[in-house]
Formats: structure tokens, C-alpha cells, sequence
């Protein structure tokens, strides 16, 4: 799991321990890799997590951890694609005119650049295998009228509904299912405080009444993973309490 020592990716990686997977997984930020790391061993043992600080824009060290993980247990048959940041200058988004290439180019090598390796580096081995889970985790930015994030985020994030068609065209027939999970607002880190102007305005757009939480989307990702969604291949699972509904 990229971005799996945090926020959303924390309890996915959690959720899946507790339902029995091992799960390997990786970030940039060292603290917060040794803190899941030390976490989990005491919780669900030593054995059942592996975790290491990879930069996701550094495609030699992905593939040395994705190397590191088929040697140490296997080929993974799940992979979830959680990393992705939404850049901010003082809490605030830049307007379209204001991203530089740069930060364009950083937002798609993290969101969407590094789905694309870590899929090339899982999908063969699951199609050899005639079974395999492919999850991204996208946005709602992704699907509707954005209303807080950048177009560096929005787009990177639309694109990889796109990116997973693409993929049930070369491996649906392989037992190998891709899927999106597009949370809503979710408190994290990354979200900030829940009382912040921002996420108030938020909270009115919800009919649900309430800010979703990271457990809401690890347990739509647990059965994305399960042998029991078999059948659910290409499709986008909004996880946001109504805000954006699908036509």
C-alpha cells in the first residue's frame, strides 16, 4: 500500500491486518513509516507488517520495496494505491493561473505516475496468477464541482478512474479486479480541523450530516479486496454522505 502510514492509508492498513492480510507498506515521511511500524508489530506481530520510507517519485527505490516484498513473503495480491498530497499555500489552494509546472509535474508523479508503477510492478504477477486486487483511492474532487482543491489534485485524481478502465481492458479477464474508492470529506490530517471555514462549508454540502472518517473508507476497501467483490470491476464507489451522487 503506497501512502499506508497515515490518515486514510493508516486505516485501511489497519483494517487489513485485522481481517488477516499482511500488508507491506511504504511512505516518504520516516517518522510517521516507523510509527506504523512499531505500532502494528505489537498489535497484529512483527510478521504481519512491512514498512519502509519510499519516495513514490523515485521509481528505482518503488521497485526495490515491491522487489524487497515479493522475496520477503511474495508477489502482492492486493494492491492499494492511497499516496497523494494536495498542495497548499497558507490552507489555501492556488487558482489555476498560480500552479507552477513544477508543483503540476510533483501532483501527478505522486497521484498519478506512481498508481501507474506500482500497477506495472503488481498487475503481471496477479494476472500470472489468476487473482488480484487493485484499488485507488480517489477524491470527490475527482468528481464533481471542485470546491476546495487545486486543479494540480483534481486532475491527477479524475485521472485514475481512466487509468483503471484502461487496466479491466488488459486484465478483467485475468482475475484481476481495479477499482476507485472516491472519498468524500474526510477528517485527517490533511483535511485540518474540523471547525476550520473550510470544512464548515463542507459539513453544510453533506447530507449525511457528519464529516466522514478514515475507518469509513478502509472498510469499502477491505471488500474491494475480498474474494467477494469479484464481480465488481471498473467502477467508482463514492464514500462522501451524499455530497456528490453519481447521475
Amino acid at each position: 500500500m503506497s501512502g499506508g502510514t497515515g490518515g486514510i492509508g493508516l486505516a485501511c492498513t489497519e483494517h487489513l491486518l485485522a481481517i488477516g492480510h499482511r500488508v507491506a507498506v511504504f511512505s516518504q515521511h520516516a517518522a510517521y513509516v516507523e510509527a506504523a511500524r512499531e505500532g502494528f508489530a505489537r498489535k497484529f506481530g512483527k510478521d504481519a507488517v512491512l514498512a519502509e520510507t519510499v519516495d513514490l517519485r523515485q521509481a528505482d527505490a518503488v521497485e526495490r520495496f515491491f522487489e524487497k516484498v515479493r522475496t520477503t513473503w511474495s508477489s502482492p495480491t492486493v494492491l492499494v494505491c492511497n499516496a497523494g498530497f494536495s498542495p497548499k499555500r497558507d490552507g489555501q489552494s492556488l487558482t489555476f493561473d498560480a500552479i507552477s509546472l513544477e508543483e503540476w509535474n510533483d501532483v501527478l508523479a505522486v497521484n498519478l505516475t506512481g498508481a501507474m508503477l506500482c500497477c506495472q510492478l503488481a498487475a503481471p504477477a496477479m494476472a500470472a496468477q489468476g487473482f488480484g486486487r487493485i484499488i485507488f483511492i480517489g477524491s470527490v474532487a475527482g468528481r464533481g464541482l471542485p470546491r476546495i482543491a487545486g486543479a494540480s489534485y483534481v486532475a491527477s485524481k479524475a485521472a485514475l478512474a481512466g487509468l483503471a478502465r484502461s487496466l479491466v481492458s488488459e486484465y478483467a479477464s485475468h482475475g484481476v479486479t481495479i477499482n476507485t474508492v472516491a472519498p468524500g470529506r474526510i477528517l485527517t490530517e490533511m483535511t485540518g480541523a474540523p471547525a476550520s471555514p473550510a470544512n464548515q462549508a463542507a459539513l453544510a454540502r453533506i447530507p449525511s450530516g457528519r464529516f466522514g472518517l478514515p475507518e469509513d473508507v478502509a472498510a469499502v476497501v477491505a471488500f474491494l479486496a475480498s474474494e467477494q467483490a469479484g464481480f465488481v470491476n471498473g467502477v467508482i464507489i463514492d464514500v462522501n454522505g451524499g455530497e456528490y451522487v453519481a447521475p
